[in-house]
């Protein structure tokens, strides 16, 4: 085609064919009964007899006459289909054992089953859901930054792997303007009986870097399922053999050879592909990041565990900075060299099994282990390490009694930190044996103050020093500025830790792989670019979707051949969805395009034809029961906006002197009139002059007894890549100021108003406790208010050692400070936690009770990942600190 030519037209259905399923209902059932609902067999045939029931007097059938029915529709579905396929492997027995010798592993047969991975990445390059957030070749891209332009890395295509590979493929002239597709892996043991811990998995995902990485996170089928390894089995005498290890190295690897070599043919001469936006493109495909937590990587990269399998530090040099990489070259040429004894011992290497990579060109295994902050950073050095050692100092210096005292009160203070949008409560405290990564998570954000003033700053700057280091490096976007920023909390972070060795808690130091492996994070985030699009997080996720859920279904019996197809079902519903939405057909909601084709609406007068159809999309009702906080939103990039819940609560008075009388806000109608005099805008000589607390009444617009709606919550939609959102990065968090949340207790929450566009973080917002949420009708305009309580902040900067500003209830004559804003003015919920310095929490403290009980507070910019940047002073200790140089 001539360049800028528009695609060709696809070859697509007509709009109203709804292949394979009869209709447009006949889809939406079979995807809401098999996908959402996950329904049974049985209970599925009894609701199609309910439904056909209904329908004998009209002579019409149900969508389907069985479950049966249902499923061969949905198996009948072309789009999406990629056949499940095995393969079985077994020991070779080629060291001549006798019979006598072959252990019951070695006669065992080892089913592979998988999935064409081309046939898997055709799919995920045509897909046009993904056309707009995809990049078909690597690019440099620049941001301004304080000293000029600096390197912006954000999805994966922007950093400089990818841009070497595209060089290197380049050289070819077959390949040229061929566009590179990094093959992208990720593979983990799941567990899915808790109770037994013996029905194990191994899935094995794939994804493409082509593919932004908000899209990955939001699994919007850019992670695919692309087999299920073996697992090899034997006693616990045998199990840490060296043959059963080999074998199981072998295994491995020959498994990914053989399950990856119908792309290797491609990966040295292009082909022409289909890709989402319509056009056709030559295409070269090339092994990409793998995704794993470290015992993976160790067998990955052919290493010895407790080595690095990045860099050639020595197992007990790791504390320090990166070693030497290490790469397939050199580790090849060791092979040659040495023996295997020496090559264990004196280098970490196996030396008797080669990584899966070396059967591939230009893949080397050292340089595509991705950074997984997840196990590394989370789970690994700040669960396993950083709280262990803080609670063996406490034992070491206090003794056993007293020390389990004082971890006591850290429980209590963790269990009492007021509730905040999906911040998992520990009610109980710690106390408890399973963690889960999501456990791990909610911990990191309360620990800080749970242990300020109960052990030495040195500890709590430790803890704040690696806590902002995996705040940094979960980043959704990567400058050289913040890059800077990573290096010196790293750098904190060496400086502070050599206190547990000083006191005994490490004399044996620093060398752990976990911990070492945050000396590769810059090398990586330059490589790959943001780490947060290569996190094991998503696929462990993914398990639940592709192996937990359908384990569930399944009726146990050769479970694995029943989740294949839960599997291959649910991938053919999600493609029908994506070419349904293309063509257009799912723009309204079920029954308005059922009306709508036969010609009929609503009662809407005035309303017809598109006007309608807007009118009655319905509104997502965020307040369903009260039980949500808040959740990830698929829609258009904003920074941010507010809005008030559509429920108003009828039983409160209707007058400000009533409502006012009930929500302890005796002014509320003084405040109204304030608030008036400001949002009708006075000039700015009497805006000066007066604050809202003292403004004389005088000055303020009248306000009669006008009816007002009471509101119990607000929801904040904003921007937060970083933080769990829509593929757009959006987020929604419900504040909330309600008397008797969940028919409990009360509930008032904080939130960050914004006071000045010219500063950073808190010195350009005030916090305030919301007691009211209402809204009134003045001059023919409605407006949406809160009626808040001010805090003071306690200094002029964050405090010293946790790097969080202190905030306590601004009080003024023995009342506290209030004010009526407008809504729009709120940026968001803020999250404080009291400040409980040395002094212990009361055992019988609720977390409900937390914000009236404590004098001071924590604005906890831990909270997530958007706190975080809202609120982090990166300059307070930064620039304190001498350079790694």
């Amino acid at each position: 085609l001539p360049p800028n030519s528009p695609p060709p037209p696809a070859h697509a259905a007509r709009a109203d064919d709804w292949s394979p399923y009869a209709d447009r209902a006949a889809f939406e059932l079979a995807d809401l009964l098999y996908r959402k609902e996950q329904m049974s067999a049985g209970n599925i045939d009894a609701l199609l007899q309910i439904w056909a029931a209904t329908l004998v007097p009209h002579g019409a059938p149900p969508p389907f006459a069985s479950q049966a029915d249902m499923y061969n529709t949905i198996d009948r579905t072309a789009l999406g289909d990629v056949r499940w396929e095995s393969f079985t492997l077994s020991h070779s027995n080629d060291a001549g054992h006798g019979d006598a010798d072959v252990l019951p592993w070695m006669s065992a047969e080892y089913s592979v089953f998988y999935r064409d991975p081309r046939t898997v990445i055709h799919n995920m390059l045509a897909n046009p859901d993904f056309k707009d957030d995809i990049d078909y070749a690597p690019f440099r891209e620049t941001t301004p930054g304080p000293n000029g332009d600096q390197r912006r890395l954000e999805n994966f295509m922007s950093g400089e792997w990818a841009w070497r590979q595209a060089n290197i493929i380049g050289e070819d002239p077959a390949a040229m303007d061929a566009s590179f597709i990094p093959v992208i892996l990720g593979s983990d043991k799941t567990t899915v009986s808790v109770a037994t811990g013996q029905n194990e998995y191994y899935p094995l995902y794939c994804s493409i870097g082509n593919v932004h990485n908000n899209v990955r996170r939001a699994h919007r089928n850019a992670v695919a399922l692309l087999g299920f390894l073996a697992i090899p089995k034997t006693n616990r005498r045998d199990a840490d053999g060296a043959q059963f290890r080999k074998f199981r190295r072998q295994l491995f690897h020959t498994s990914l050879e053989r399950i990856l070599r119908p792309l290797r043919q491609w990966m040295e001469r292009p082909e022409i592909v289909r890709c989402g936006d319509g056009h056709y493109r030559r295409v070269i495909y090339g092994l990409g990041p793998y995704i794993a937590d470290y015992p993976e990587q160790a067998l990955l990269a052919c290493i010895v565990q407790g080595w690095c399998p990045v860099c050639m530090a020595e197992k007990n040099q790791l504390e320090g900075q990166a070693g030497l990489g290490r790469s397939r070259d050199h580790t090849e040429l060791l092979v040659r060299e040495f023996e295997l004894g020496e090559l264990w011992d004196s280098y970490g290497v196996v030396g008797d099994v080669v990584p899966f990579t070396n059967d591939f060109p230009r893949a080397d295994i050292h340089e595509l282990l991705a950074p997984d902050i997840l196990h590394q950073l989370i789970k690994g050095t700040f669960k396993d390490h950083l709280v262990t050692w803080v609670e063996q100092y406490l034992k070491n210096e206090h003794g056993e009694a007293k020390a389990l005292g004082i971890i006591a009160d850290i429980d209590r203070r963790i269990a009492t930190v007021p509730p905040f949008s999906k911040l998992r409560h520990f009610h109980e405290g710690r106390g408890f044996k399973q963690w889960t990564g999501d456990d791990s998570k909610a911990l990191m954000k309360v620990y800080l103050p749970a242990i300020d003033g109960l052990v030495p700053p040195e500890i709590v700057k430790t803890i704040r020093a690696f806590l902002d280091f995996c705040y940094l490096v979960r980043r959704d976007v990567h400058t050289q500025e913040s890059l800077g920023q990573l290096s010196q909390a790293l750098s904190r972070f060496r400086q502070h830790r050599e206190f547990f060795r000083t006191s005994g808690v490490r004399a044996e130091g620093f060398s752990l792989p976990r911990q070492h492996s945050a000396e590769h994070y810059l090398d990586r985030i330059w490589e790959f670019g943001a780490p947060n699009g290569l996190c094991s997080s998503i696929t462990e996720s993914k398990h639940i979707k592709a192996v937990k859920e359908p384990w569930r279904r399944s009726n146990r019996y050769d479970a694995l051949d029943q989740m294949l197809m839960t599997n291959q079902r649910l991938d053919k519903l999600a493609a029908s969805r994506v070419d349904f939405t293309e063509r257009g057909m799912l723009m309204d909601d079920c029954l308005a395009a059922a009306r709508s084709a036969l010609g009929e609406g609503f009662d809407r007068p005035g309303l017809t034809g598109a006007a309608w159809r807007k009118e009655a999309q319905p509104t997502p009702r965020l307040e369903s029961h009260e039980n949500e906080d808040g959740e990830a939103v698929d829609g258009p990039r904003v920074m941010a906006y507010m809005t008030m819940a559509t429920t108003t609560h009828s039983q409160h008075g209707k007058t400000a002197d009533h409502i006012g009388a009930e929500f302890s806000i005796p002014s509320l109608s003084d405040l109204i009139r304030r608030f008036l005099y400001y949002e009708l805008g006075p000039s700015c000589s009497e805006a000066a002059a007066h604050s809202g607390a003292t403004l004389p009444l005088d000055l303020c617009p009248p306000f009669s007894d006008g009816a007002i709606s009471v509101h119990y919550s607000a929801t904040a939609t904003f921007y937060a890549p970083s933080d769990p959102s829509g593929v757009s990065g959006m987020r929604r968090e419900i504040i909330r100021a309600n008397p008797l949340w969940r028919g409990r207790h009360a509930r008032f929450d904080c939130v960050l108003i914004n006071k000045s566009d010219q500063h950073h973080g808190l010195l350009g917002m005030e916090v305030a406790q919301v007691r009211l949420f209402f809204s009134f009708r003045y001059r023919h305009r409605r407006y949406h208010c809160a009626a808040v309580h001010w805090f003071d902040k306690v200094a002029e900067g964050p405090d010293e050692d946790t790097g969080m500003w202190i905030v306590r209830p601004a009080i003024r004559r023995g009342c506290p400070i209030l004010s009526v804003i407008n809504l729009t003015s709120i940026v968001r919920a803020a999250h404080l936690i009291g400040h409980s310095g040395a002094d212990k929490v009361p055992e019988d403290l609720k977390s409900q009770d937390a914000l009236a009980f404590f004098e001071t507070f924590y604005v906890n910019k831990y909270a997530d990942h958007h706190a975080f940047e809202l609120l982090h002073e990166h300059d307070l200790e930064d620039t304190q600190l001498p350079s790694d140089d």
